[in-house]
């Protein structure tokens, strides 16, 4: 998507802060509001007026205890990628008087260098390593607004709900794991609202990028190691078998035509199970990965599927058959695809997909792209012309108590 700065090109960064804060004080007394803040603002406000969140102090959680601070580093994922981060933002966080932090998928910060001056500021407000700076303990921010919504964001001065963050300026992006997509934490470089800068949100985003691509060469380096381990071991293995690592990525297969991921369970354990890609199976554990036999009685078909969406920071695929459950985190655009088929059993057409998610019904590359790589996921489940769940399955969408479904997603369907 295209990055948007916080400061319009061309605009007196004081000006707009004046202009913000105006804005921001008539949305919080329900006035008419002078302008409209940007959408990704206005979503964020709607969600802390929705939770309650106090403008003036937010809703500070205790700061982590060290240990479980170091805890939470190990668990993160990030600490190898902390020297790229460090590298290609640290030198700029001096010299523009910022800071670079780093974030769990929590939004506890976890990393916290760059301008001494800047991280004495930082501590009066609490914004200190083992902080959590989620949207709903501070409020908007670009930390907090960017693990919501996915995607990079800035917000400046006023933009912040809460009133002692108006003099920062922050711009965030998101970092995932390549091996499933999922939400690992968020890069920062925040500092004074004076020295607010629009190429500063791209400059995160191509920072963010280069780390998750550090990711992708070491994981592709660990599957080469397991196919290495792999081909003599199906060598011996009677049947149609293959070799994937924790995550499903298939380092070697026997009998089959190979695909590049199968959807394993999230709590795989060894024994059988069922798989969407290719029915019962049986898992044997490898050092580093799994040995996935494919069982050779007819399959039994899952008579039920959950899909989760209760929480706003992950949803679950769950399915149930005789074979046990089996559960699957989803990608944000995933989720939203299978809870719009959820909501229309009878299918729904590539075009009609394209309207839902993106308002417009020409983007059927994009949507048949994403459908192909779901389907080679869940393929015992969805069907095609038109793509919907299969009509012997019992469909069930798990919703938010409070809240809206999918937070973060801007597909007109799923708003509406």
């Amino acid at each position: 998507m295209q990055l948007e700065a916080a400061l319009p090109v061309g605009a007196d960064p004081r000006r707009h802060a004046r202009a913000l804060a105006k804005v921001h004080e008539a949305a919080l007394a329900g006035h008419t509001l002078p302008s409209h803040p940007r959408a990704v603002i206005a979503a964020s406000w709607q969600r802390m007026r929705e939770l309650g969140l106090d403008p003036d102090r937010g809703a500070p959680a205790p700061v982590l205890a060290p240990e479980r601070l170091e805890a939470r580093r190990r668990e993160s994922g990030l600490a190898a990628v902390l020297p790229t981060l460090r590298g290609g933002l640290i030198s700029l966080a001096e010299q523009a008087v910022h800071i670079m932090v780093v974030v769990d998928a929590e939004g506890r910060v976890l990393w916290r260098d760059g301008s001494t001056a800047v991280r004495r500021r930082a501590d009066g407000l609490g914004f200190v390593e083992g902080a959590d700076w989620h949207e709903t303990a501070a409020g908007t921010n670009a930390i907090g607004t960017a693990l919501v919504a996915r995607h990079p964001v800035q917000v400046y001065s006023a933009e912040h709900y809460v009133r002692n963050q108006h003099d920062w300026t922050c711009a965030a992006a998101p970092l995932h794991d390549p091996r499933d997509g999922r939400l690992l934490g968020v890069v920062d470089l925040s500092g004074p609202a004076s020295t607010v800068h629009p190429t500063t949100l791209a400059l995160v985003d191509a920072v963010a990028k280069l780390a998750e691509a550090q990711l992708r060469t070491t994981h592709l380096s660990e599957l080469e190691r397991l196919r290495g381990l792999a081909s003599p071991l199906l060598a011996k293995v009677k049947g149609r078998a293959v070799i994937t690592d924790p995550h499903g990525w298939i380092a070697a297969s026997a009998g089959l035509v190979p695909v590049g991921r199968i959807a394993l369970p999230n709590d795989a354990t060894a024994g059988r199970t069922w798989l969407p890609t290719y029915g019962n199976c049986l898992l044997e554990p490898l050092p580093g990965g799994w040995l996935v036999r494919i069982a050779e009685e007819e399959d039994a078909p899952p008579a039920r599927v959950v899909l989760d969406l209760r929480s706003s920071r992950e949803s679950t695929l769950r399915v149930s058959g005789v074979a046990g459950t089996w559960s699957h985190r989803l990608s944000p655009r995933h989720a939203e695809m299978l809870y719009l088929l959820a909501r229309h059993r009878e299918g729904r057409s590539a075009s009609e997909l394209s309207l839902d998610l993106f308002g417009d019904a020409g983007r059927t590359v994009t949507v048949r792209a994403e459908m192909s790589r779901m389907r080679r996921h869940f393929g015992g489940i969805l069907l095609a012309r038109p793509y919907r769940f299969a009509d012997d399955i019992e469909v069930v969408v798990e919703r938010p108590s409070e809240g809206e479904v999918l937070p973060h997603s801007v597909a007109p369907a799923v708003r509406a």
